[in-house]
């Protein structure tokens, strides 16, 4: 059964830093691009960033680029977004998925996890 599991958000100052951690279990992890998603209330789920299986493509949504750094350790199967400079619009919660190609496309995500709740203070 695969489990995909978020973690490290939490509550934290505009202008300061988050590191958010997944990890995937019950599939081969570097057989699947892997990207984070964001829901804010009452918008719909966003793409922030993803990446491919061996690292070598990543994707960052506009309103994240030059702050957001995804990344990847495929031998302790675990996705990782280093979020600097945060902003009280990044609220949200963050969802961690896995699909089986490289892509943006959200329908093509596979395995999600719960979220993990990112509240950004002004």
């Amino acid at each position: 059964q695969v489990q995909v599991v978020e973690s490290g958000g939490g509550l934290v100052q505009a202008g300061g830093s988050l590191r958010l951690s997944c990890t995937a279990s019950g599939l081969t992890f570097d057989d699947y691009a892997v990207g984070w998603f964001r829901q804010a209330p009452g918008k719909e789920r966003e793409g922030v960033s993803c990446i491919s299986r061996l690292g070598g493509s990543t994707y960052y949504a506009d309103s994240v680029k030059g702050r957001f750094t995804i990344s990847r350790d495929n031998a302790k199967n675990t996705l990782y977004l280093q979020m600097n400079s945060l902003k009280p619009e990044y609220t949200a919660m963050y969802y961690c998925a896995a699909a089986p190609y490289y892509t943006t496309r959200q329908g093509a995500y596979k395995y999600w996890g719960q979220g993990t709740q990112v509240t950004v203070s002004s």
